[in-house]
């Protein structure tokens, strides 16, 4: 069969395909809603756009298939095959996928709110930005996959493998991830708060930033191998919303003196500071979203996508640019100061300004105009 035929007979009322053959035919933006794919072969299928609400989809295989865009709410793929699959911005909400192998898929922003993920297979799979508000993760494995911002608030993770997952600035606000493995995992900027973690493992864990307020860690095995301690520990953890590291408190505190020049711009001769210190490497005018440079002959452009860079980073350090204690500058050419000096003055206070260098070298990387780097203490 191929897609003009499905495609008539749809049309024409008819609604079982089951174990039809249509691997790598062409159905982007097909309404297909409430038909019947079980154990039908879609396997490298252009099913993106298409509508598949309410399908039914058991065991089919969608390996290698594009269902970009694709509309899947309340449809049932248990033990569907999606190794592979691009679902990028899909919409499956309340869909049915227990035991599903999504091993290396797309899910890239997918909605899949309340879905049933139990015991599927998503390693390696790419979750990033993700919506997973009230779904069901118990026993699925998700090693080594990407959960970076994405949300799992009230979501079901009973028993779930995390090992060396990346869980960056996730959401997990009152989820239950009890007994569930953490091992290695990445959870920096993670929210953990009101979540049921009785239990779980997170050994060697990165939990640098991450909150934890009115968690449960009963039981729980600690980054440092340690069980977790509810009297006496020492680690921030219980009802906070700091960060779990221990934390080092810290000072600040501008230097001026007469015996050397005055500063001439928006910067101080030095910054006495303690505290925990972040290195930001220089930062050139890449758009992250782009990959390149941009205003490749514009410093003081090129300039204010270095600073947003900067703050990024910062930002995602738990820093502001008000941390920043010094930075260095590198110019292509001085001539160059006044403009780059303009974007740079937007950041800073002059009063409490980082101390600065500022340089002219003879080339810089990718041939751009600017470079900046900071040393930011928190």
């Amino acid at each position: 069969m191929d897609a003009d035929e499905l495609l008539e007979q749809y049309a024409e009322g008819e609604r079982n395909f089951e174990e039809s053959d249509l691997s790598h035919e062409n159905l982007k933006g097909a309404d297909l809603s409430e038909i019947n794919f079980c154990y039908a072969d879609l396997s490298n299928a252009d099913l993106s756009r298409a509508s598949l609400k309410d399908a039914k989809l058991i065991r089919v295989n969608l390996s290698n298939a594009d269902l970009s865009w694709a509309d899947l709410r309340g449809a049932d793929l248990s033990g569907a095959n999606l190794e592979n699959a691009n679902l990028s911005k899909a919409s499956l909400d309340q869909a049915n996928l227990t035991n599903t192998d999504l091993s290396s898929a797309n899910l890239n922003r997918a909605s899949l709110d309340y879905a049933l993920l139990s015991k599927a297979n998503l390693i390696n799979a790419d979750l990033s930005g993700t919506n997973l508000v009230g779904a069901d993760l118990g026993r699925a494995n998700l090693e080594n996959a990407d959960l970076s911002n994405a949300t799992l608030d009230n979501s079901i993770l009973i028993s779930a493998n995390f090992g060396a997952a990346n869980l960056k600035k996730a959401s997990l606000c009152n989820a239950n991830i009890e007994r569930a493995s953490l091992e290695g995992a990445n959870l920096i900027s993670a929210n953990l708060n009101g979540t049921n973690l009785s239990n779980v493992d997170l050994s060697d864990a990165n939990i640098s930033l991450a909150t934890y307020k009115n968690a449960d860690l009963t039981g729980a095995r600690m980054p440092d191998g340690e069980i977790y301690q509810p009297e006496g520990y020492d680690k921030g953890f219980g009802n906070t919303e700091k960060p779990l590291e221990k934390e080092t408190p810290m000072t600040r505190k501008v230097i001026n003196t007469e015996q050397a020049p005055k500063p001439v711009g928006p910067y101080n001769q030095a910054i006495v500071a303690s505290g925990q210190m972040i290195f930001v490497a220089g930062q050139i005018a890449i758009d992250p979203r782009l990959g390149d440079i941009v205003y490749t002959d514009d410093v003081a452009k090129q300039t204010e996508r270095v600073m947003e860079n900067l703050q990024a980073i910062l930002t995602a350090a738990g820093a502001t640019f008000k941390d920043v204690v010094k930075t260095s500058v590198f110019l292509k050419n001085m001539n160059d100061f006044a403009a780059m000096n303009a974007v740079y003055a937007k950041y800073f206070d002059e009063e409490t300004a980082p101390a600065r260098a500022c340089v002219e070298v003879a080339r810089l990387p990718k041939d751009v105009l600017v470079e900046i780097d900071c040393i930011a203490v928190i």
